[in-house]
């Protein structure tokens, strides 16, 4: 029998119980020993250390999840050091976090002024809602609630933005790291000058911005956003239909947002929308970031404007922005013939600039307004049926504006002289677009016959391409992999190299993918996809990227992978803001993770692999920053016991290649593990290698170190 008493015993002092209620009232306390849990248990509320953090905090998480997901976090700047935090109500009615039994110094209260002086702490009581919102109210009146103060993390129902009646700002930040809930240096928040947008800081640097408001609704089934911008409030809230589903807005440590959904076949997190994708003033003043980037040009300058530094432009460089065109003979500002040049579908340039909104006027209305006022250089008009309700017009610099499949149209000023060249563009590319029918329609018949020719012979070679791939590869359907990709929208662009553009799909058993799809003015070709396809196929291992399939039909030559968020080593090491991620002991095992892949190709695979192209951007990080070699379209294959090959052909990155293959095409396992070295510099380092030291004899990485 008392065995049996000291294992309860045990069990007690062990194990914390929880409360079987949502409420903790007057005469209540939350210890380490027990937590609240929502009605329906989908949060709980209590102390937790995140990560391999010696310090405890008050938060609140979902109660069911496998993965614990902290979602507020009350104390994230005064932590407990120790294990006997105290939540309570206090005797004026404020809830309030305690480090000792003694409850003489809040480290964390709610802070609430009562009305009348307070009153007492009478009829005051806490409650933790089944929406993830932990409220405190008094007399049946809520008087605080966490949805007001948030985190890292907006759920459903949550406002962020201004609330004047309040004078609440609701911003979310991010943590400082994963095992530290501190204030970060992300901060994601409502800017309400011209037209109120949201804005991603990176301490006080503009990091990246949404479009202004009106914002544009995502129309994604089971997903309802509410905005409101009127005199007492501006925010912007969503709500899921399907109360089952749990999804977040999260600002991540390294500097992202990112909506997450909750997968119950994976058992974990799936993100559905990340930005940024690109950083605020990209292009610089006057000028339009092309988001799509079909054309390999990135930025160019807005009607009436030119490249401040063409040099630079000319090297794609466009951050310097653009100039108003030097014209000795162009007429002053608001001479007669000066109109509007209509730039379609963009995110409209940055309202915090010398913007203004104009409520319930017309198109032509705001067309006169911009144009009778010599300083206006845009105008753009909120259509009712998006929800808008007037005009915006620009008097500063136009900044940060990105061109997307969607969006509003914003009007550029421009003089009489440019606006007879668009004119005169306009009119030869609708004369031209009129022949080029006349043409197509003439071409029609004559080409039917050899399209038919030639379809046969492809598809006779098509065959033949099948049949040489491995028999445990999955071909992809063109179709399958459009609809994976939502046709290859520019919003699922994760990437661009030198065999083409990387799009992120999904299947329809819900995986995630990543595309890579060969350019038809790709530097490579159909020999490196080959080769690819070959090689990668054969191999596994967890270091190694997993190949699930491949695309060949009509011009399409497409290679699917395994989806890994977090991209490619080089975005962490050379990034300023994203390189703290990465601690030592990451970068450790970052650097082992590598060196087992490359064990992998030399030795212990079927084939003896030489990679050839080993480089940073060339290691793909998964959710949990494994590392994984990728491409391998360079790559060769030592035959039997031969150490060593020659190429007339050298391949790879300059920086990157040992110089026995540069100068004489010599390769090796030895190549590779040059490349390596290289790796292991940048990752210690957090410096390219083909960076400079102007200060000493050393013209790169390797001879500096």
């Amino acid at each position: 029998m008392l065995p049996v008493i000291m294992l309860i015993f045990l069990l007690f002092l062990f194990f914390p119980s929880c409360l079987s209620i949502d409420i903790i009232a007057m005469n209540e306390s939350i210890t380490e020993s027990n937590i609240l849990l929502s009605r329906n248990e989908i949060f709980a509320l209590g102390f937790f250390s995140p990560g391999n953090s010696k310090y405890r905090y008050l938060g609140i998480w979902y109660h069911n999840l496998p993965v614990k997901t902290v979602v507020w976090v009350a104390n994230r700047n005064t932590p407990i050091n120790g294990s006997s935090g105290i939540l309570s109500i206090s005797s004026v009615g404020n809830l309030a976090v305690y480090a000792d039994q003694n409850r003489e110094f809040p480290l964390w209260s709610t802070n609430v002024s009562f009305r009348g002086g307070g009153g007492g702490a009478g009829g005051s009581l806490a409650q933790i809602l089944d929406s993830g919102n932990f409220v405190l109210m008094k007399n049946e009146e809520t008087v605080w609630q966490s949805f007001d103060y948030p985190t890292d993390t907006m759920l459903p129902g949550l406002k962020l933005g201004l609330d004047r009646k309040l004078g609440l700002n609701r911003v979310l930040t991010s943590w400082k790291s994963s095992d530290d809930p501190r204030t970060g240096d992300w901060l994601y928040k409502l800017d309400p000058s011209g037209s109120p947008q949201y804005v991603l800081y990176n301490g006080s640097i503009r990091y990246w911005r949404t479009d202004p408001w009106p914002w544009d609704v995502e129309r994604t089934p089971g997903y309802t956003a509410i905005t409101a911008n009127n005199q007492d409030e501006i925010y912007y809230s969503f709500i899921i239909d399907d109360e089952s589903v749990l999804t977040r807005v999260v600002v991540t440590v390294a500097g992202f947002m990112q909506r997450l959904t909750w997968d119950n076949s994976s058992l974990q997190w799936r993100e559905s929308r990340s930005e940024p994708k690109y950083v605020y003033g990209h292009c610089g003043a006057y000028s339009i970031l092309n988001a799509n980037n079909f054309d390999g040009l990135e930025c160019s300058c807005l009607p009436g404007y030119e490249p401040k530094s063409l040099q630079n432009w000319n090297l794609r460089d466009g951050s310097a922005g653009c100039v108003q065109k030097r014209n000795e003979t162009k007429a002053l500002p608001c001479s007669n013939g000066e109109g509007f040049v209509k730039v379609e579908h963009v995110k409209l340039p940055d309202t915090s600039i010398s913007a203004l909104l104009s409520r319930n006027l017309s198109s032509k209305e705001c067309e006169k307004l911009c144009l009778r006022n010599c300083t206006c250089k845009a105008f753009s008009r909120l259509d009712i049926e998006r929800k808008g309700i007037g005009c915006l017009t620009w008097y500063g610099e136009l900044f940060d504006t990105v061109k997307n499949t969607e969006g509003n149209d914003v009007y550029i000023r421009v003089d009489a002289e440019e606006l007879a060249e668009y004119a005169t563009k306009r009119n030869g590319f609708l004369r031209k677009k009129g022949m080029l029918a006349i043409l197509v329609v003439s071409a029609v018949l004559a080409m039917f016959f050899i399209v038919l020719f030639g379809y046969v012979l492809t598809r006779k070679k098509r065959k033949t391409k099948e049949n040489r791939q491995s028999p445990d590869l999955l071909v992809f359907t063109l179709r399958a992999i459009s609809i994976a990709t939502n046709n290859f929208d520019a919003a699922s662009k994760l990437g661009q190299g030198g065999f083409g553009s990387v799009y992120k799909g999904q299947l329809d058993d819900g995986q995630e993918i990543a595309v890579k799809r060969l350019s038809r003015d790709s530097g490579q070709g159909a020999a490196e996809f080959e080769n690819e396809v070959m090689l990668i196929a054969k191999l596994q291992h967890r270091n190694l990227v997993k190949l699930l399939g491949c695309c060949i039909q009509n011009e399409e030559q497409m290679l699917i992978y395994e989806y890994l968020p977090n991209k490619s080593l080089d975005h962490f090491i050379f990034d300023q803001r994203r390189k703290s991620v990465l601690d030592w002991r990451k970068r450790f095992d970052i650097i082992v993770g590598i060196a087992r892949g490359i064990l992998y190709l030399h030795h212990d695979s079927r084939l003896r692999i030489i990679h050839r192209d080993l480089k940073t951007s060339n290691v793909l990080l998964d959710a949990d920053m494994n590392p994984k070699i990728s491409d391998f379209g360079m790559a060769r294959i030592l035959n039997g016991d031969d150490v060593q090959d020659k190429t007339k052909r050298v391949v790879g990155t300059y920086g990157y290649m040992a110089p026995e293959y540069v100068v004489f095409g010599k390769f090796s396992t030895k190549s590779d593990v040059f490349s390596f070295g290289i790796i292991l510099l940048e990752i210690i380092t957090s410096t390219k290698c083909s960076s400079t030291y102007p200060e000493g004899p050393s013209l790169n990485l390797i001879g500096h170190v």
